[in-house]
């Protein structure tokens, strides 16, 4: 934390704007500091009044007998402007504004505010949090600089766990979540409209306390992606998992957004693969970013996903194969020594195989649970176990039930969750340490998420491990991009070692007929322009060119459209017609925000209508393109269906990855690329890319 050390454990904090009312925004950081230890100097400045709270009061940062480390600006509006300067002029560290009328409701004038705020301060060396901040609540510390109304029904009970929010609604709703289930806090922060410090630099520095085990995001825009990357790496090197809630997915929601924090819109699905590029996961929603905390917290290192489902109830175990399956969780195959030895201890009507069914056995022998549960922990295909009791009432020893779960986790250090819905049962299994759901959908659902996301983690780290020797230097964005024509565009790619179709670039008619004799009909002949992106919508595309005659003819029917248009007559492409199973595409741009991204699916002229495609920010490996190619609409068809043979996967994959090879170059200077089709046909024939535009900057 030493680089924002004064804005999370600063040594003394003045209050301007000061009140004696605990329940206004000037007086609940007073009552704060106080209720929760806070171990430094506590200076309220309120000229009118002598004493605020039982602390001296002072007139103003005059008369304070040192300089604050932190100050709160508790004062409306324009007025925070001034107050700002004045703590710049008294050595101020840092600065939190709460004042709200800036950037978040006008983007010209209110920005321009913002603006001479941060030059002031910056002149002096100080920083700002804010404006239109709830505050900082560091409770490992007392440093509560917030006036939220959370904390007034809130004890000193800080966890392990920290949550950071551009919103402070957003950075105190988790927070009571939490509570519910009886977990604390350590850190709780909102940004506000991050004119100066934005939220993942207080991330990063919060990311750094060893006693934060798991970090929490609330995030209405990214404008830049620098201090995200910086946390991702800082939470890597420390295991620490990151969830993120990004909203504004729709339309509605960026322009909610814009008018809430003053935020950027950034493309949704650019966001999607800079979160798992970095593994960070992306919850869907508030309950997402909350329901799978404790199970974190739990220090548990899983080995794999496959999951093992008991309970009582057979309808629960249907409904838990199910969950598990709408999740992608595989539900383990036991070994056929662990279905014996379960047959040894099970009455003959309960089901062996997983999910195992013990009906209304677990009734009349309270020991099931713990003669079983060792059987399976050793059974190597088990790497996560459900523990389902629906009802449970007089003659079930649901204390027996719930110290023998308790004890198998301990024993095996695997993930293990309880589905409990009566809160009698619930609770003993909650008062024996373990984490407990009210149904076994939220219970499969909070598993996935932690076991999948601690995955993501792995193999993030692993990609970088393997990419730490690389240069990777940055690219800037540039205003201007001119595009390449075909031949030129194919010729680039092909020097990248990317294959594309056979083709000679023709000037002259007779070239043509000659290119025709070369490449042998039928062939395909294109008018070739760097003015001209659609060629098929001008007549510039003529396929199945079976003569030399008529290779040559249409030569000269391409020099006239392109002539006629008033566009550059760079030639005519004279192509092999290539062959494949089916068409993709892979495009490539540079996002102003994060930088290349790389997409892939499938192709052809309805691209844009069913828009099956996923993105990859580069650097990534042929397994990480392997992955995503996976998560398309069209991914079973790669396999081979109804007969057919699979398709070159692996051609595809090695095509993509150069494709974010060649954007990561700067000397190549692409800006953006538009393949489409690549032409895809079955293993060991690879792949061909058919047409090509390439923009360069």
């Amino acid at each position: 934390m030493s680089r924002l050390k004064a804005a999370l454990d600063p040594r003394s904090i003045a209050i301007i704007g000061a009140s004696e009312n605990p329940n206004k925004v000037g007086g609940r950081p007073v009552h704060y500091l106080d209720k929760f230890g806070f171990k430094g100097r506590i200076f309220p400045i309120n000229p009118s009044r002598p004493e605020v709270q039982g602390y001296k009061c002072y007139k103003s940062l005059n008369d304070l007998p040192e300089a604050p480390e932190m100050v709160i600006v508790a004062v409306a509006g324009d007025n925070a402007i001034g107050v700002v300067e004045d703590c710049a002029a008294h050595g101020v560290k840092v600065a939190v504004v709460m004042a709200s009328g800036f950037g978040e409701v006008d983007a010209v004038a209110g920005k321009a505010k913002e603006r001479r705020m941060v030059e002031a301060a910056h002149k002096a060396g100080m920083r700002i949090v804010g404006p239109n901040s709830q505050g900082l609540a560091n409770f490992g510390t007392g440093a509560i600089a917030s006036f939220s109304t959370m904390f007034m029904d809130m004890d000193r009970a800080e966890g392990h766990v920290a949550m950071l929010s551009q919103s402070g609604a957003l950075s105190t709703v988790p927070v009571g979540f939490l509570r519910q289930r009886g977990i604390g806090v350590r850190h709780t922060h909102a940004t506000g409209n991050d004119a100066d410090i934005t939220v993942g630099e207080l991330a990063v520095a919060v990311a750094e306390d060893p006693e934060v085990k798991l970090l929490l995001l609330y995030l209405e825009s990214i404008p830049e992606k620098k201090y995200l990357e910086e946390l991702a790496a800082v939470a890597l090197d420390r295991d620490l998992p990151i969830i993120a809630l990004k909203s504004g997915r729709s339309e509605a929601g960026r322009a909610a957004a814009q008018s809430h924090t003053g935020a950027l819109a950034n493309e949704d699905r650019v966001v999607d693969a800079f979160f798992e590029h970095h593994g960070i996961w992306r919850a869907p929603d508030m309950r997402g970013l909350v329901e799978a905390t404790e199970l974190y917290l739990k220090g548990w290192k899983p080995r794999g996903r496959r999951l093992v489902a008991i309970s009582n109830s057979g309808a629960v175990c249907v409904m838990t194969a199910d969950a598990a399956t709408a999740v992608g969780m595989p539900m383990a195959k036991l070994a056929d020594e662990t279905d014996k030895k379960l047959k040894g201890i099970l009455p003959s009507f309960a089901t062996t195989t997983n999910p195992i069914d013990l009906t209304a056995a677990l009734l009349s022998n309270s020991r099931l649970f713990g003669d079983i549960l060792p059987v399976i922990a050793e059974d190597p295909a088990a790497d996560a176990f459900l523990i389902g009791v629906p009802v449970a009432g007089p003659g079930y020893d649901v204390e027996a039930f719930a110290r023998d779960a308790a004890a198998f986790g301990k024993q095996t250090g695997k993930p293990l969750v309880i589905a409990a819905t009566q809160h009698s049962v619930a609770a003993q299994f909650a008062a024996e340490g373990s984490s407990v759901f009210p149904t076994e959908t939220e219970a499969v659902t909070a598993l996935h998420q932690f076991l999948a996301h601690r995955e993501l983690m792995a193999r993030t780290r692993a990609r970088k491990a393997a990419r730490a020797k690389v240069n990777q230097p940055s690219i800037p964005v540039s205003s201007t991009s001119i595009m390449l024509n075909e031949a030129d565009s194919l010729a680039l790619l092909a020097a990248r070692g990317i294959p594309v179709v056979p083709h000679r670039l023709c000037r002259s008619r007779a070239e043509a007929i000659a290119a025709f004799e070369t490449i042998g009909g039928p062939i395909v002949v294109k008018g070739c322009s760097a003015d001209i992106a659609h060629k098929s919508e001008l007549g510039l595309v003529k396929l199945g060119v079976r003569t030399r005659e008529e290779a040559g003819e249409v030569w000269a029917q391409m020099e006239e459209i392109i002539r006629k248009h008033g566009a550059r007559f760079d030639g005519v492409i004279i192509a092999a017609m290539a062959g494949g199973r089916r068409e993709i595409m892979i495009g490539a741009h540079r996002d102003p925000v994060f930088g290349p991204v790389v997409a892939v699916g499938d192709g052809g002229k309805y691209v844009e209508i069913f828009r099956d495609t996923t993105l990859l920010l580069p650097p990534f490996s042929k397994d990480d393109a392997r992955e995503a190619l996976g998560k398309l609409k069209i991914a079973p068809l790669f396999a081979g269906v109804r007969g057919e043979p699979p398709m070159d996967v692996d051609a595809l994959c090695d095509a993509v990855v150069k494709i974010g090879e060649l954007m990561l170059d700067p000397a190549a200077r692409v800006m953006s690329l538009d393949l489409n089709p690549v032409l895809l046909d079955s293993v060991g024939k690879g792949c061909v890319v058919v047409d090509a535009v390439v923009f360069q900057g």
